[in-house]
């Protein structure tokens, strides 16, 4: 039986984005279709992990509780709708910071793969930023880009890792994921 896991960004991907960061739980406002995304993906068996960049609280611009009551609520928007989020992995840390977890480095990857005993070869990673690929391809993730969020700015950019996937949202992703399951 493979490793049935998907490892998605947060920012652009579950939620509507902002320039000015999500910086309380009346900002977070989830992407029309990406909660039943995700529950499409457990009813198939997946595991799904959240991996994300917080500068903010590095930054000042929340604090821990504060962006612990953001995830609370996207938890809940998912339960609501029969998702589950199975984790939510976070860089605390501000974007000059020398840590390891920040993507575009793999650090948060590795710490996924040690916390759930999982082999991320091949295991699909969903981001709307280079950096969300680059960590994921980086720790040999399939890596699939997404159109939302900061999506469409990305593909623009190229220099994407080889063989990302690009979808119109997360529900796209899911749909074309399921849809090869079934070959």
């Amino acid at each position: 039986m493979p490793n049935k896991l998907v490892i998605l960004d947060r920012d652009g991907v579950i939620n509507v984005d902002s320039a000015q960061f999500i910086k309380s739980p009346t900002e977070w406002k989830p992407i029309p279709g990406s909660l039943e995304a995700i529950a499409r993906l457990n009813q198939n068996g997946y595991r799904v992990v959240v991996a994300t960049n917080q500068s903010g609280v590095g930054r000042g611009l929340f604090d821990m509780d504060t962006l612990n009551q953001i995830h609370d609520k996207m938890h809940k928007a998912a339960f609501t709708v029969g998702a589950r989020i199975d984790a939510v992995f976070y860089c605390p840390h501000a974007a000059d910071s020398k840590c390891e977890c920040r993507k575009p480095k793999p650090g948060m990857f590795k710490r996924i793969s040690e916390t759930l005993n999982a082999d991320l070869n091949g295991i699909v990673t969903i981001g709307d930023s280079l950096r969300d690929l680059q960590a994921g391809a980086s720790a040999g993730c399939q890596p699939i880009l997404v159109l939302t969020g900061k999506g469409e700015k990305t593909q623009a950019e190229g220099g994407l890792p080889e063989g990302t996937l690009i979808f119109a949202n997360l529900s796209a992703a899911v749909d074309h994921l399921l849809a090869g399951e079934k070959k």
